[in-house]
Formats: C-alpha cells, structure tokens, sequence
C-alpha cells in the first residue's frame, strides 16, 4: 500500500511533488520529542517536510495535508507536552512509545534525564492522555560481564513497580548487536563485553519475566523478535499498531475509510481484531509487525548519544551534523 501523492508548495513558493501519509512515525530514527518539538510543530503549520532518505541521500518532500495520527517515540516526552493541544484541536490522534531503560551505571546513555525523571515524566504524561496511550519499551536487553538476566529483571521490576499503574504495555526486544557494524564499534569502546542472549538465556529472561503480567494487568511484548515466547503470555508486537490507533481514534471516519473500517465494525476492536496483511509495513524487518508509516527522523540527530544505538554512527557526527541547523532541525528543512 502506498501514500497518495500531491503538489504543495515550498516555503519560497515552488511547486514540489510530495508523499502525504495518514500515519507519521516520529520516529526511529532520532528521539524528535525530546529534541526537536519545536521544529516539528513549526513543520506541521507548514504543511510539509523535506526528509533526506538515510541509505541513498535522496530528498523526499512529505505533506502534512493528509496527516491523521502520529506515533511517537522518546526517551524524553517533557518537552513535547505543552504542544500535544494543538494535535488534539486539530483532532489528530497520537501515543507514545517511551523507553525507560535503567542503564544508568552503565552509562549506556549518557544524555537521557535520570531516572526518577524519567518515571515521573512517564506518570505526568500518562494522567494527561491515559495509559492507553502511554506505552513503556525496556528497549534494547543487553547482557554483559556487568549485566545479567537477573539484573535486567530487577531494573525492570524496579521501575514497573512505579509506573505499571499507568500504562497498559510493557515492549522490549533483545539486542541485535552483531547486525550492525556501528553498535559493535560502539559498545567495544566501552570496553564492558556487551553480548546478544543466547537462547537459554532468552527462556530465563521469559520465565521470569511473565509473573509480572498478570502481578501489573500489563501486557508484555516483544518488539521485532523471530522467536515466539506466547507460552510465557509474552506476545509479539505492532509498535505502529492498527488495532491501537483504530482504538484511539475510531470516531476519525477518514481514517476508518482507510482501514477499511465500516461504522458496525468498531466492535472487532480487541481480541476479536485481524490485522490486515496490506497494511504491513514491507520497510521494516521481517519480524516487525508493524503497519505502514511514514517516519520523519533522521540518522546522526539523536543527542541522547545512546552508544547500542544503530541511528547513531558517532558522537562527533551527530553534533557535526547538529552544528549544521541553527534551529537543531533532523531535516533540511
């Protein structure tokens, strides 16, 4: 399934050819929320975006005009809250997808807030919009001479404790470290074996993991894994998820046109919803289940200088790339 195409105009009044998504990812690439709010809402009143394709450097111009709901992911909502108003005047739905890692001793992720700020912004968020809408990723698992299954099970019980109550979701996925070159350099220079699971200790981690699912009434998910851990009442996940934004969002009939979704079929929301195989999103993995969307990020803008991170090559090209934008955009526009 393909985005409709239509001409907009550019800021200085030239007719451009643009991609015009329903769904907008925002985004995998780099954590626009915590960094480039402004920006992105400033884009929105635009009408468009120039995104700048990763692999093969090509511009795409994508319009805003078509745009019915925005999938978020961050590490860091704070700073996009006071804009989340405008998205519900302008009746566009939206959720978060917010990762609460606790890899503080580590230092894994040397530019996120602490974690006790972290949860709170988490709780803060999800009073305002409603724990459907705030999903928790302990995302990615690693293991290392310093991190064990054990340890991983006490940071998560630890912050699921505090913050089970408001959502309604636990995501998480094992680290794919040896895919990507970039990770391995990464986590190299930090000099601390950092190592995939091997599948014993993926079994170890589900056994333990599953008293929390019914101790919380949170669902537990994983994100992009081949192996199926539905004996463990883990499932596997949509992080663009049909079923949620059509929850979300049923009373928007456009979008339910686009579903396919009649008026007496919002019922099939829940355990009785099929996802439609056309909507899958064929850019992703094999294994991800998600349905299509356009996402906006950029490579080489994410600040938070997470060192698993594979959007990141380095932290000299991210502020390389930083210093570029006076207004700290990830696009060229």
């Amino acid at each position: 399934m393909d985005w409709i195409k239509k001409k907009i105009k550019s800021d200085d009044g030239e007719e451009i050819e643009a991609v015009a998504p329903m769904i907008i990812s925002v985004s995998r690439s780099t954590d626009i929320p915590a960094f480039y709010s402004e920006w992105l809402f400033n884009r929105i009143d635009m009408g468009y975006i120039a995104w700048t394709n990763p692999f093969n450097q090509k511009t795409q111009f994508v319009s805003f005009d078509e745009m019915r709901f925005i999938v978020f992911w961050t590490k860091n909502p704070k700073p996009i809250i006071p804009y989340l108003e405008k998205l519900d005047c302008k009746k566009i739905g939206y959720y978060f997808q917010i990762t609460i890692n606790d890899y503080e001793e580590d230092n894994l992720e040397p530019n996120v807030p602490p974690i006790s700020e972290r949860i709170e912004t988490f709780i803060s968020l999800s009073k305002k919009i409603g724990k459907q809408r705030t999903i928790w990723r302990f995302d990615p698992l690693l293991l290392s001479d310093n991190l064990s299954v054990d340890n991983l099970i006490e940071k998560i019980e630890s912050i699921g404790n505090q913050i089970h109550q408001y959502t309604e979701k636990l995501v998480f996925s094992f680290a794919d470290i040896n895919v990507y070159r970039k990770v391995i350099g990464n986590l190299g220079k930090a000099g601390m074996n950092y190592r995939e699971f091997t599948e014993a200790e993926v079994t170890d981690f589900a056994i333990k993991l599953q008293s929390f699912a019914s101790k919380w009434n949170i669902e537990l998910a994983t994100c992009a894994e081949e192996i199926n851990l539905k004996n463990f009442s883990i499932v596997k996940n949509r992080c663009i998820d049909d079923e949620l934004i059509c929850r979300i969002s049923k009373d928007d009939k456009k979008l339910m046109q686009w579903f396919g979704i009649t008026d007496n079929q919002n019922n099939l929301f829940g355990t009785d919803y099929i996802s439609n195989p056309k909507l899958k999103d064929k850019g992703q993995r094999k294994a991800c289940g998600c349905i299509i969307s356009k996402d906006i990020g950029m490579y080489n803008t994410c600040n938070h200088l997470c060192v698993y991170c594979y959007a990141n090559s380095s932290s000299e090209l991210v502020q390389k790339n930083l210093s570029k934008h006076d207004n700290n955009s990830p696009s060229i526009t």
